[in-house]
């Protein structure tokens, strides 16, 4: 049975989508079948994947005009990792389900679906907390939190995490926060040293040792729809996020 992670910030421009692509081929890449889903309605992971797909063949068709599962879920350049796409359809369901029944559980139903079949299922969220973000989390066991290495990067932070307890206490849904990630990490600018160790010392939970470093080449691969193991594997960015799958899996 997969572990379901959802990464998440409502803050954008934090690397929350180069994480979940990254993050995901490294995990196939040492041997777990791993399903990526992009649940955010800009779909920046479908384009940096570059898997082909119908129109009708995304999450939102799934969720709300009962696609089977089978159409969507896609195979990728790696044989361990699958991907289920996104559109700006999906922008179209914040108002749509408003009021359907259940509608904080749409993507959940689907994840009951596919889970079994994964060692690890990645949620790409949007950047904003909404109808949204909350079936991202319910569907999720545990949240990675990308947190940038730059003055206002703890803003926000306390409203997800009340979000995070809201779901746990009214909606009953177990919800682990599995730790903060540092990215755009420069080792030789102060301010990165200085928000690096304020995270370390406020962030109420676990924050992960690697630190991902700010690399053109990581900027780079969604151009060319490849991981940085494609693109650019002996790069820092590359062993960063190889050291954060490693991690992951130990933990």
């Amino acid at each position: 049975m997969a572990r379901v992670i959802a990464v998440c910030n409502q803050k954008g421009g934090v690397g929350k989508t180069t994480t979940a692509m990254n993050l995901s081929a490294y995990l196939a890449l040492h041997g777990k079948k791993t399903l990526l889903v992009d649940f955010d309605p800009q779909f920046n992971a479908t384009v940096g994947v570059g898997v082909t797909h119908a129109n009708d063949e995304t999450i939102y068709h799934v969720l709300l005009t009962g696609q089977a599962v089978e159409r969507a879920v896609k195979p990728t350049y790696l044989s361990n990792l699958e991907f289920v796409p996104a559109s700006a359809d999906l922008a179209g369901a914040l108002v749509e389900l408003v009021n359907l029944p259940d509608r904080e559980f749409y993507l959940r139903n689907f994840m009951e679906k596919a889970r079994s079949r994964y060692d690890f299922v990645i949620i790409d969220l949007g950047p904003s907390l909404n109808l949204l973000t909350v079936n991202g989390l319910l569907a999720a066991d545990e949240v990675l939190i990308p947190i940038q290495c730059e003055y206002y990067s703890l803003e926000g932070l306390d409203q997800l995490l009340q979000t995070i307890n809201l779901i746990r206490d009214n909606l009953g849904h177990p919800l682990k926060v599995l730790g903060a990630l540092l990215t755009m990490y420069d080792k030789r600018e102060r301010l990165s040293r200085e928000i690096a160790k304020e995270v370390r010392r406020r962030f109420p939970h676990h924050v992960f040792d690697v630190e991902i470093p700010r690399s053109i080449s990581l900027a780079e691969a969604p151009q060319f729809r490849k991981p940085i193991m494609l693109y650019a594997p002996q790069s820092a960015g590359a062993l960063a996020y190889e050291r954060l799958a490693r991690e992951l899996i130990g933990g």
